[in-house]
């Protein structure tokens, strides 16, 4: 049941997901530290060994498969995830979030060079992946997205949370959104382990939206780059590219563009890592129901 999902992490080797209680001092946590003439953002390595939880039904990426249901771009399509025995489970809170030493799992919605508008359907048993639908049609990008595009398990952007850093927009309800900047196009429902980069703060129509620029570790150019201005060096004109795809691709529907906060630019892959852990920490208070589901699927 969902309420069982979440229990506190004992002395065992359980895998576990990465969700920090706050603590009562800054000594396990994230401090912030600003310059005059920079956004970079640094941080304290927050600890594991206060206090985590993990789920009861977690699953190893590798022991879970995307089983397609219907045919591709119509309104009955899925991708669900089932694990080794056929049992359906959900690519949003079975697939454990962290594996250790700064690498995540991503589950790939979107292919890159792709338009159709996938993604987990938040509100549906099991979580499968579907295509965005508005009044009844399909969705799809008015252009290729020119990057793999999904999610990261077990997190989510609490809406009824405001974020002070970034003009007091409240979370979009959803799991926090991932580009992967790497050269190969993915697959849907493809479970890929990344490193986080670097994270632009979109603000959509009020709401916060996360995007995690991330490369998966079996890129070529992984080892290369561990942070944003890594990303400058080894993918030049990326950052602002992913920017400016984000901020305009509403224009062509008669929508104004989006806003990005945080002074318009990427931050640093530490304050990525605090964005994942702050909403992994939502995430847990929603599977815990110490927050109100609403029409989320808690299974």
């Amino acid at each position: 049941m969902a309420t069982t999902r979440v229990i506190t992490a004992a002395a065992s080797n359980t895998t576990s997901s990465l969700i920090f209680k706050r603590p009562p001092s800054s000594s396990s946590f994230h401090i912030l530290k600003r310059s005059s003439n920079s956004l970079s953002l640094s941080f304290k390595k927050p600890t594991l060994s206060k206090r985590l939880f993990t789920c009861r039904a977690i699953y190893r990426p590798q022991d879970v498969l995307s089983k397609e249901q219907g045919q591709p771009e119509t309104l009955d399509y899925r991708v669900f995830f089932v694990d080794t025995s056929g049992k359906k489970v959900s690519p949003w809170h079975d697939i454990p979030l962290q594996l250790g030493d700064g690498i995540f799992n991503f589950v790939v919605e979107i292919p890159k060079e792709s338009s159709a508008k996938m993604e987990v359907a938040t509100d549906e048993l099991y979580t499968p992946i579907k295509q965005d639908t508005k009044k009844g049609k399909l969705r799809y990008y008015p252009y290729n997205i020119n990057w793999n595009y999904g999610l990261l398990p077990q997190t989510w952007e609490d809406p009824s949370l405001a974020n002070s850093e970034v003009e007091g927009a409240f979370g979009d309800n959803d799991p926090v959104d991932v580009v992967e900047i790497g050269e190969k196009q993915r697959k849907v429902g493809e479970i890929l382990k990344i490193k986080p980069l670097a994270a632009l703060a979109m603000i959509d129509e009020g709401e916060l939206d996360w995007k995690i620029i991330a490369i998966s570790l079996d890129d070529p150019k992984a080892s290369l780059v561990n942070d944003v201005e890594d990303v400058e060096k080894h993918f030049p004109g990326t950052l602002t590219a992913i920017r400016d795809w984000f901020r305009d691709y509403k224009i062509p529907d008669g929508k104004p563009a989006n806003k990005f906060g945080l002074g318009n630019k990427a931050a640093s892959k530490d304050y990525a890592l605090k964005v994942i852990t702050e909403t992994n920490e939502s995430w847990a208070k929603l599977v815990k129901r110490n927050i109100a589901a609403g029409e989320l699927s808690l299974v």
